[in-house]
């Protein structure tokens, strides 16, 4: 069976912000009468490197070249944004295609890497590279000063007011990053939690932001994976609404991330420094 994609009439910017919600028609039980509700966007984006196929996720359609810088770095296929020479974006109905030009010592490295995955499939060492890409060895960062703790009073607040657009459809994530002041600077949403943060630290890299300073904060669970990213972007501080696990907190312990939780009606919790 052949599968064809036909390619879109209007085809989006580049890099730009995610559309407006889409609405979407509904009823109630028990009433015949027809109502709209915006709903949350979402596209199929493929990922190819130097030819090389990567990755299909499913995101959110917007800022997608922040993603993939973030996605790139906090994935460990680049070590910097100066590996990457050139990001095409190919738009279809409900899907993307992102061609993307690495430097050789990153092709390489990603070959090398896919290949030892392949070379491990039936000899029973797939199981241990799954647990060191579960658990990867990461560089450490340098402390950094805590927030002050006024900063992140009524943060909740500030990040309603400051996600757009899940204000109108709901069902995004959102990653945002306060600057020294404790002021938003930067506020990018997706379908994806992981997705949301790589946005973000790709807008950062992108802009030339320092990303030890201020602060990051992600709306969602904070699992183990987002401390990877944090500390592959070289945050200084992680915020998290929503705990973190234990074995979050000793990742970000050991590589000197500082991690906090705001709950819903306690003071904010330092995880790490302890």
């Amino acid at each position: 069976m052949v599968c064809r994609i036909e390619q879109a009439d209007q085809q989006p910017e580049a890099n730009a912000p995610a559309p407006a919600p889409q609405s979407v028609a509904y009823r109630e039980y028990g009433s015949p009468q027809e109502a709209h509700a915006p709903l949350a966007a979402e596209t199929a984006l493929a990922i190819t490197y130097n030819g090389l196929s990567q990755a299909v996720m499913m995101v959110s359609p917007g800022n997608l070249e922040d993603f993939i810088r973030g996605f790139s770095i906090t994935n460990d296929i680049v070590t910097g944004l100066d590996e990457i020479y050139d990001i095409r974006l190919s738009h279809f109905p409900q899907a993307c295609q992102a061609d993307v030009q690495i430097s050789s010592r990153a092709f390489w490295a990603l070959k090398d890497h896919r290949r030892q995955l392949a070379g491990t499939s039936g000899c029973g060492l797939c199981g241990v590279e799954a647990l060191e890409q579960a658990l990867p060895q990461l560089q450490g960062l340098e402390p950094t000063p805590l927030p002050p703790v006024e900063h992140l009073q009524g943060l909740r607040e500030r990040i309603e007011q400051a996600q757009l657009m899940a204000r109108s459809s709901g069902a995004l994530h959102a990653a945002l990053y306060f600057d020294e002041q404790g002021e938003v600077r930067l506020c990018q949403e997706d379908i994806g939690r992981h997705n949301a943060l790589d946005k973000l630290i790709g807008a950062l890299l992108h802009a030339g932001i320092d990303t030890r300073l201020g602060f990051t904060v992600v709306t969602s669970r904070c699992s183990l994976e987002l401390i990877h990213k944090a500390v592959r972007a070289r945050l200084g501080t992680l915020v998290s609404l929503s705990a973190p696990t234990a074995l979050t907190v000793q990742w970000a312990n050991k590589h000197h991330l500082n991690l906090i939780h705001v709950p819903h009606r306690s003071p904010p919790r330092i995880y790490s420094p302890v």
